[in-house]
């Protein structure tokens, strides 16, 4: 089992900047990839970014070179830097672990982005 808790959701103006952290019950060195995904009102939950075990990374097209996903293993924390962001990255956001052939998941954190 792992419990992911995320935090840094909140309202910011657009262009401005975000950091989101997803704190995780056990050492993320244990778990494969960690990812973002998000969902805005009414839409399906859709792919951000993602960090494999050996820190490769990959983005949706839409964030690329606008958001960064990192990793703090002595932390257990799984991090989102959001820069210039737009009305439409407002979302919930979501944390995902896989781990063991299992896909947890956390409960989300707001992101409202004010045109």
């Amino acid at each position: 089992q792992v419990q992911l808790v995320e935090s840094g959701g909140g309202l910011v103006q657009a262009g401005g900047s975000l950091r989101l952290s997803c704190t995780a019950s056990k050492s993320i060195t244990s778990l494969n990839a960690m990812a973002w995904y998000r969902q805005a009102p009414g839409k399906q939950r859709d792919f951000v970014a993602a960090i494999s075990a050996y820190g490769s990374t990959n983005y949706a097209d839409s964030m690329s070179g606008r958001f960064t996903i990192s990793r703090d293993n002595a932390k257990n924390t799984l991090y989102l830097q959001m820069n210039s962001l737009k009305p439409e990255d407002t979302a919930v956001y979501y944390c995902h672990a896989d781990h063991m052939g299992y896909d947890y998941w956390g409960l989300g954190t707001l992101v409202t982005v004010s045109s």
